[in-house]
């Protein structure tokens, strides 16, 4: 194991042999490291909080800490993030909250980038990349394989779905489409779907003529939503049913 002089590794903390532990690094007792895991200066674990293996993180980052809630009385609830991630400067992930079900949650091989924030009890999947500054108020969930860009806030119990790739500095109010593109003009709209980032993420051109002739019907046609979804359900597909089930869900409604 590699821990720095000045680091500071609380009694009952958990650090396998196969971390480094850089100079300046707070790591409180509750904190629980998996394998191989590179804390490289000036950064902060506290809380009851489960890191999974071969995380990265950069200085000034500051994980599990309280979350920023008036509510929070210190209760013990937790931070869990997942294998593989990269964790730039100054990230902040707050732990959960006892009214938003106790956990915050960061899944696997994501990229966080210099000062995004994820507040507390949000979930972040798999795959993701959210850039420099883009800020997660609590309760938002941010499904897999999505990309936010920099400087995009996102309100309070908002869904991004799966593969939506959201421009910078977008201010996401409602609930972002599965598969699309979205971005700010002068008003929040689609544009249609991510097709470059389906592409490298495998899609096929079947898969990506149904999803066009779904959002074609949803964004360009002249039918309101609910009818829209209608003709979409006959366009049979896995990819076609998780963007009504998606929409179907919607409890702030989607931008379209």
């Amino acid at each position: 194991m590699s821990i720095h002089p000045s680091a500071v590794v609380a009694p009952g903390a958990v650090v396998p042999e196969s971390c480094s532990i850089g100079p300046f690094c707070t790591i409180g007792p509750d904190v629980v490291l998996g394998e191989a895991c590179t804390l490289i200066s000036h950064v902060v674990l506290d809380g009851r909080t489960r890191i999974g293996a071969r995380n990265r993180f950069f200085p000034f980052c500051s994980i599990g800490v309280a979350p920023q809630d008036l509510k929070y009385s210190g209760e013990p609830t937790e931070t869990m993030i997942g294998d593989d991630n990269t964790i730039r400067e100054s990230v902040t992930i707050s732990r959960g909250t006892v009214g938003g079900g106790g956990i915050t949650r960061v899944g696997s091989h994501c990229l966080l980038m210099t000062s995004v924030h994820i507040g507390h009890d949000s979930r972040v999947g798999d795959h993701c990349i959210l850039a420099n500054a883009a800020t997660l108020a609590g309760h938002v969930t941010v499904e897999d394989h999505v990309t936010l860009g920099a400087f995009c806030p996102v309100h309070q119990f908002c869904t991004v779905g799966a593969y939506a790739f959201v421009g910078g500095g977008t201010i996401v109010t409602q609930d972002v489409l599965p598969f699309s593109l979205t971005s700010a003009k002068r008003e929040n709209r689609a544009f249609g779907i991510n097709k470059i980032g389906l592409q490298r993420r495998g899609f096929s051109t079947e898969q990506l003529d149904r999803l066009q002739k779904a959002y074609r019907l949803l964004l360009a046609s002249k039918l309101n939503t609910a009818q829209a979804l209608e003709k979409i359900r006959t366009l049979e597909g896995d990819d076609v049913a998780l963007l009504v089930a998606f929409i179907e869900r919607s409890q702030r409604g989607v931008i379209k």
